[in-house]
């Protein structure tokens, strides 16, 4: 049976395809917290924890740690757990999949914590074929080239960002003083920042949105710029803010990530990787 329909008790399908892991474990998940770190590496292979390779996907936006849904710590933990592991940040995650070498993937509604496997109503498929199985990791590693890739070393420095937001928020949740509203949200900024420094590590928004670009066009054919926009902002929400306008000379052009997008594709165009064919972008490489 290539495929089986998964309802709640679907963490024991899970257990199954990380039991059965050989050499490498592909995770999406927005949310990841310590009890699904733990989950994970009390059915992984000792093997798989020795010589295999894991590699994450997950949401590490300051909100989701504040409300609990992310636990950067847990990250942290897998790191030395398991020597082999890699991490990328992507803020427009939602795929929750799971996916054992070639052997099989779950698809799901599930994230890697305590919530995702044992206290919420989740729903999903697991599949066995070996074809399928090939197109969904490509498509989350080529999905995952769209974010950044976050070294242990940062990690470590991102979770102290991390906790003090958590502990300014407590102070502010016991408190009603100005003073404390205002240290929270300066803890809340400084994670935002940080973790767009990261995102932006080595390369400009320019690069970044060109990279989305091609993707999205490889993805979906051509285009018009309107039609990029969306798609664009669901991946790269913390980088396209519609709260900041291009002002040059008092005079407003409209909203600044739309015009470094522009950018991106004159960028493009001018290299040859694109062109525009009535109105719509299309990959200079197709006929």
């Amino acid at each position: 049976m290539q495929s089986e329909l998964l309802r709640e008790d679907w963490e024991a399908e899970l257990a199954t395809l990380f039991q059965g892991a050989s050499e490498r474990v592909l995770i999406s998940s927005p949310f990841v917290t310590r009890s699904g770190v733990e989950f994970l590496f009390e059915h992984l292979p000792s093997e798989v924890r020795e010589k295999g390779r894991i590699q994450v996907l997950a949401n590490l936006s300051p909100e989701n740690i504040v409300q609990g849904a992310t636990e950067p710590e847990s990250l942290q933990q897998l790191n030395s757990l398991v020597a082999d592991t890699t991490l990328h940040h992507l803020p427009g995650l939602h795929a929750k999949v799971y996916v054992a070498d070639t052997t099989e993937a779950i698809v799901t509604s599930g994230n890697l914590t305590a919530g995702g496997l044992a206290e919420n109503y989740e729903y999903g498929v697991a599949t066995r074929d070996g074809e399928a199985i090939s197109v969904i990791r490509k498509d989350l590693e080529e999905y995952a080239g769209l974010g950044v890739q976050v070294t242990r070393e940062e990690l470590d420095g991102y979770v102290e960002a991390a906790q003090e937001v958590r502990a300014k928020h407590w102070e502010q949740q016991k408190s009603q003083e100005e003073a404390a509203r205002k240290n929270f949200e300066d803890a809340l900024l400084k994670a935002r920042e940080e973790l767009i420094r990261l995102r932006l590590k080595g390369e400009s928004t320019n690069a970044t949105f060109a990279k989305t670009i091609l993707y999205l066009l490889r993805k979906s054919g051509p285009m018009e710029t309107k039609e990029l926009h969306p798609h664009i902002q669901r991946i790269h929400p913390d980088l396209c803010d519609d709260s900041v306008d291009r002002v040059v000379a008092g005079e407003n052009y409209g909203k600044r990530w739309k015009h470094r997008v522009r950018s991106a594709q004159s960028t493009l165009k001018q290299r040859g990787d694109i062109k525009l064919e009535e109105g719509k972008w299309k990959l200079a490489a197709e006929e």
